[in-house]
Parts: structure tokens; C-alpha cells; sequence
């Protein structure tokens, strides 16, 4: 639905501007719950993989029966598999460095004088 409308603005507007468009309608759409498309079956990412081939063709200008490889790598994008294995890698090693799994790594680093301060104010203090 989107895409169509996009590709009929696509020959008013510039890449930049058509590029927004379609990162906001389209990829955010395809990034969209990660991590249960990371158990998906072949045939449905297969559906997603040619949504983005549209929108990476309306951007382009591209003839129907162009190879999509070269045009996806014009525009910085991944194939939807890898795309969803590279966001849950992301998230997975953002999870490794987030507050709450560093915090007892900090906090069991400190020497026994500090860590074992029974109040806020001892804790300060030391």
C-alpha cells in the first residue's frame, strides 16, 4: 500500500527525500519484532525479502527483471535474513552492555570497604 504511493511521488521527489519515505514506512515495518522473525520459516521472510526488493526498485528507478544484489548494495541495505540476524546480534550484544548487567560486574569490583557500606551516605563517604 505504501509503496505504491511512493513510487507515484517517487518522480517528484529527490533520493534523499523518497529514501526517508521508505525507511519510515517500509524498513521499520521489516525490523519490526526482530526477534520472532528469527524463527521464522523460509517462505515468510521470503515475502518480506520482496517487499524490500520493491521499495530498493522504486528508489532506484529499476526495470522489473534488473538483479536486486547490485541495487541493495547501492543502497547500503541487507537482504531481510541477515538484516533480522544483524539486528539480534545488535541487541544482543547491547544487552550485554547494558546497566543492568554491568552494574554487578561494577559493584562486585569494588573493594569490601566500600561495597559493604550498609547505607547510601557510608557508600558516598568511601
Amino acid at each position: 500500500f505504501h509503496l505504491r504511493k511512493i513510487s507515484k511521488l517517487s518522480n517528484m521527489l529527490s533520493l534523499s527525500d523518497a529514501e526517508k519515505l521508505v525507511h519510515a514506512f517500509m524498513t521499520s515495518r521489516i525490523d519490526y519484532c526482530n526477534a520472532l522473525l528469527g524463527g521464522c520459516p523460509a517462505s515468510l521472510i521470503n515475502k518480506l525479502q520482496l517487499v524490500e526488493n520493491g521499495a530498493a526498485k522504486v528508489l532506484t528507478s529499476s526495470r522489473k527483471y534488473d538483479h536486486i544484489s547490485p541495487i541493495l548494495s547501492s543502497l547500503h541495505w541487507l537482504p531481510v535474513k541477515f538484516r533480522i540476524d544483524y539486528k539480534l546480534l545488535l541487541l544482543t550484544y547491547k544487552g550485554g552492555r547494558s546497566f543492568s548487567h554491568l552494574a554487578p560486574k561494577l559493584l562486585n569490583s569494588l573493594p569490601d570497604s566500600v561495597s559493604g557500606s550498609d547505607t547510601l551516605s557510608q557508600f558516598k563517604c568511601r
